[in-house]
């Protein structure tokens, strides 16, 4: 398959148009419908319909859309690496992260990785659920989950971190500490809302559910966390075990460690079409590193 016939007909997919796509690519329309053409003639179906707004894929063409983006991101993919084979990393890495991380474990991982590729530029946006969003312009992909994400992805759990209740020590103070799950009823609680569960659903540490009924759900792990320090209530959130910068181990305190809470396995993930170009291939190494170096001394203190 000719991947300029390819990329000339993604464009006018995602364009709707020929005229769009043709200012998108800075070519002409007479030569993108030369492309298209003889894809379709390659391909012996019809791929795009006349519609009154402009073209519209064909089921065959959606098909194709489908597949070829993911191989155009191959292709690109294929180029980076060769280009990189030997250099050390530099360029853009691109990465995605759920939101409400506590910004003391981003700063030393951020460090760390920086430190060791000084060429290297990073774009990070935050997520309610990062593997909900378009990954199409995503290197790497951290998230909570057991399971690895579906389709094309290279994934690893790097580390298991512990949800549990806290809450400030000045809240339990004047409210009471609770002693049994039955107490919790009479607090007020803070739920993170964890991509597709429902945070009105906790689990014991055997792993039974049980219900609540938060005063407040949040995507924000660091607001429900920075919520407890103000002594306004009970949060159920997962916690890396690191303290807070200026505050002493006695400002926030477990709740019912051994009744409430699991393990959330914390996962980074790449597209498989991109685990093999060196830049990401090497930072991936020492992210996995950096986090389990954090995660064990978080564990020695």
């Amino acid at each position: 398959m000719d991947l300029e016939q390819l990329r000339a007909f993604i464009a006018v997919v995602e364009a709707g148009s020929y005229l769009g796509a043709a200012r998108a690519l800075g070519t002409s329309r007479t030569t993108l419908r030369r492309h298209v053409a003889s894809l379709e003639a390659h391909a012996g179906v019809l791929l795009l319909e006349n519609v009154r707004q402009g073209v519209l894929p064909t089921e065959a063409g959606q098909v194709l859309a489908k597949k070829g983006r993911g191989m155009m991101q191959e292709a690109a993919a294929l180029l980076a690496s060769i280009r990189e084979v030997g250099n050390a990393p530099s360029g853009t890495l691109r990465i995605i992260l759920p939101v409400g991380l506590p910004p003391h474990v981003l700063t030393p991982l951020f460090a760390a990785v920086r430190g060791a590729y000084p060429k290297l530029n990073f774009h990070c946006r935050f997520s309610n659920d990062p593997l909900g969003e378009t990954l199409s312009d995503v290197d790497i992909a951290v998230h909570f989950g057991e399971d690895a994400p579906e389709g094309h992805w290279i994934s690893h759990i790097v580390l298991r971190v512990r949800e549990w209740l806290i809450a400030g020590r000045t809240y339990l103070e004047r409210r009471g500490t609770p002693r049994t799950i039955e107490d919790l009823k009479h607090h007020e609680l803070f739920a993170w809302q964890a991509p597709g569960e429902d945070a009105c659903v906790w689990r014991t540490r055997k792993g039974a559910p049980f219900t609540v009924k938060p005063t407040l759900v949040a995507t924000d792990i660091h607001f429900i966390r920075h919520c407890c320090i103000a002594g306004l209530g009970i949060g159920l959130v997962p916690d890396a075990l690191l303290p807070d910068p200026g505050l002493g181990p006695e400002v926030l305190v477990p709740v019912l460690p051994d009744m409430v809470g699991q393990e959330r396995p914390v996962r980074i993930s790449v597209p498989a079409v991109l685990s093999e170009i060196p830049k990401v291939k090497w930072v991936l190494d020492h992210m996995r590193a950096s986090m389990e170096h954090l995660h064990q001394g978080a564990r020695g203190r």
